[in-house]
């Protein structure tokens, strides 16, 4: 057993370590290379993803581009219809403010014209108990008279109206200035005017504060605000001077128009008709909407 031992234990013999570090080496080699061909890729491969990579982009196109044009329409639609809805709801909220019987619309119904007025108020007809008070008469060019009430808000250029009833009716025709003067000054429940007899009192002993005109048009393709231009007895189309605004682009001014209509034995309530449409790419948004007018003078 133990020259067996010996044997082998003399029989073994260790490899030289050069030897060994050049087998690594090329084992190491071996190995980099293989990673390099296996990271490399062929101009036929490139083709194939490419190709692969277009076929299924064309699929996925065509798949998502149906909702994606919903949406752009339904997108587009919703602006529409917002511009067409903001420029009414101005229109409703100015004509609130309307001069009693002062609204007006052309001949061709692309042009609506109005007073605005800033307030109102009472005129004192009749002195008080002590025989006190500034009346407002009627008999002669008259300065100033006392407000019953709250005083409404007046600033320089305000004018001062008394029972209109619309263009055309001669002296009681604001447009035309026979119940129109200009405010002066207010001092506590007193306002004092240009001297002016007014052709008519008021049945309820009213007076309202005009402005300036307003006019809404619809021309060239626009939906366009004036006012501050100066009160002129026929209509101005469109109106000279003053300022103006661009309320919507893209009208078609063919389906845009105004009407204005009274109803009742007195005529004291008018009722005013808008029609606007406005297109953009082939879409097109048409809204209509009537809005009550207070006639009583």
């Amino acid at each position: 057993m133990n020259s067996r031992f010996k044997l082998q234990v003399s029989s073994f013999k260790p490899r030289a370590p050069a030897a060994c570090g050049l087998e690594l080496a090329a084992c190491s080699l071996q190995l980099h290379a293989r990673r390099s061909r296996a990271l490399g890729v062929t101009l036929l491969e490139m083709i194939m993803v490419i190709v692969i990579t277009g076929i299924i982009g064309a699929a996925i196109a065509l798949f998502i581009r149906a909702p994606v044009q919903s949406y752009v329409d339904a997108t587009r639609r919703a602006e529409l219809t917002d511009i067409a809805d903001t420029a009414l709801r101005r229109i409703t909220r100015d004509l609130r403010t309307a001069l009693p019987n002062s609204v007006r619309v052309d001949g061709t119904g692309k042009y609506i014209e109005y007073l605005q007025t800033s307030g109102g108020g009472r005129y004192r007809a009749e002195v008080d108990s002590g025989g006190l008070g500034n009346t407002l008469d009627f008999t002669f060019a008259d300065t100033l008279f006392d407000v019953i009430g709250p005083v409404p808000s007046l600033a320089a250029g305000d004018q001062v109206v008394i029972y209109n009833l619309g263009s055309g009716s001669g002296s009681t025709d604001a447009y035309a200035g026979g119940n129109r003067t200009a405010f002066s000054s207010v001092a506590g429940s007193t306002i004092t005017i240009a001297a002016k007899q007014f052709p008519f009192a008021s049945p309820g002993k009213r007076f309202q504060v005009v402005q300036y005109p307003v006019t809404y048009a619809c021309e060239a393709g626009v939906l366009r605000r004036y006012w501050g231009y100066p009160i002129s007895a026929a209509q101005p189309v469109p109106p000279v001077g003053g300022n103006s605004a661009l309320l919507a682009t893209n009208v078609n001014t063919a389906a845009c128009s105004f009407s204005y209509t009274t109803a009742g034995a007195s005529q004291r309530t008018g009722v005013v008709s808008v029609t606007l449409q406005i297109t953009q790419s082939g879409e097109s948004v048409r809204l209509f909407q009537q809005a009550h007018v207070n006639n009583i003078p």
